[in-house]
C-alpha cells in the first residue's frame, strides 16, 4: 500500500505555526512581488477569494474583512517541509517526496485495514504535533489512487485526516 501525506493549506499554515493568534482567521499568501494569491486557508475560500486573483484586486475587500495577508517566505516552506519530511521517516524509510507540501511514503508490511488505518492516524497526528501543520494521508494500493484518497481526506472530515482506498476495483 501507499501513502500520499498532503500538508493542508501549506503555505497558510506555514505561517500560522509562528502566530498561532491566527488559527481561526482567513490567512493567504501572496506569490513574488506580492503579485497574486498563491494560497489561501479554509477560512479565506469560504469567502470566495479565489487562487490567482491579482492582489490589487482584493486588496480593499482583504482588508475590511480582516484577512491576514503574508509575502511569501519559501526560505521559512522549505524549512518547514524539511521538518514533515524528517517526520515522515521516522515512520517509513521509503519516501519519494513528490513538492514542497506532498510526499508518497511506502506502506507495505505496516499492516492492513483497520490497522493500517490506525498508523495512518498515527502518522497524522505526529506530524501535526511535531511541526504545526496539519496534514491529510490518502491511503491506496497505488499512488494515483493515495492521491485520490488523500484528496477525499480533505474535502470530507469524518476520514479525520485518513481516508483509505482498500481495492483498486
Amino acid at each position: 500500500m501507499f501513502g500520499l501525506v498532503d500538508c493542508n493549506n501549506f503555505y497558510c499554515s506555514c505561517e500560522r505555526v509562528f502566530n498561532p493568534s491566527l488559527r481561526t482567521s482567513p490567512v493567504v499568501v501572496l506569490s513574488n512581488n506580492d503579485g497574486c494569491i498563491i494560497a489561501r486557508s479554509n477560512e479565506a475560500k469560504a469567502m470566495g477569494i479565489a487562487m490567482g486573483t491579482p492582489f490589487y484586486q482584493v486588496r480593499d475587500f482583504l482588508e475590511r474583512n480582516n484577512v491576514a495577508v503574508f509575502s511569501s517566505n519559501y526560505a521559512l516552506y522549505g524549512d518547514m517541509s524539511r521538518r514533515v519530511m524528517m517526520l515522515l521517516a521516522d515512520f517509513t524509510p521509503d519516501i519519494t517526496q513528490y513538492s514542497i507540501d506532498e510526499a508518497f511514503i511506502d506502506l507495505s508490511g505496516f499492516g492492513h485495514g483497520e490497522t493500517l488505518r490506525g498508523y495512518g492516524k498515527k502518522i497524522v497526528r505526529c506530524v501535526g504535533k511535531g511541526t504545526g501543520i496539519p496534514v491529510t494521508l490518502g491511503i491506496a494500493p497505488t499512488k494515483t489512487l493515495a492521491k485520490v484518497a488523500s484528496k477525499y481526506g480533505k474535502r470530507y472530515k469524518g476520514y479525520e485526516g485518513v481516508c483509505m482506498i482498500d481495492t483498486e476495483a
